[in-house]
């Protein structure tokens, strides 16, 4: 019998002008972009989060801290990288992981099967295990005033 676990993650990144802007490890073409110690790529972010979380493994500021400069505009996708090996090293692998991306513009959906494309050969997991949805809050709050981006992210892993 396998040891399923689940894991939340959760994370927030202001928008400015003048940066670019990663999501799922891909550059949106956008007059704003996140701002982060790293490249700010929060889909990255909640990913790595729900994973550490489901294997009691802290979270990416404990890994990866916002006051060590090596890590000072790293991609993303090097960070998911490690995770999958901390996690893998820990005897677990990838069920499923379920986003969702709260976004006033640009539009996430023309952009979904290149993430998921992209996340899938970082992660080394099936693209069908991969899901990524995007909402907008119809204008309300910071994200509908388009000053920010959040996204969500569940995460179930097993034992190997």
């Amino acid at each position: 019998m396998s040891n399923f676990r689940i894991g939340f993650g959760y994370d927030v990144h202001q928008l400015q002008l003048g940066y670019d802007f990663w999501l799922g490890g891909i550059k949106l073409e956008h007059e704003k972009g996140a701002v982060g110690h790293s490249d700010a790529d929060v889909l990255i972010h909640v990913i790595c989060d729900a994973l550490l979380g489901a294997a009691n493994l802290r979270d990416i500021g404990y890994h990866f801290s916002d006051k060590d400069p090596k890590y000072k505009g790293i991609d993303s996708k090097i960070l998911l990288k490690e995770v999958m090996l901390l996690l893998r090293n820990e005897g677990y692998e990838v069920g499923n992981i379920d986003t969702t991306v709260c976004l006033q513009i640009p539009k996430v959906n023309p952009h979904i099967v290149a993430m998921k494309k992209c996340l899938s050969e970082v992660m080394e997991v099936e693209e069908r295990n991969i899901s990524i949805k995007a909402t907008t809050t119809e204008n309300l709050g910071f994200v509908g005033r388009e000053e920010g981006v959040s996204a969500y992210c569940v995460a179930l892993i097993y034992t190997i």
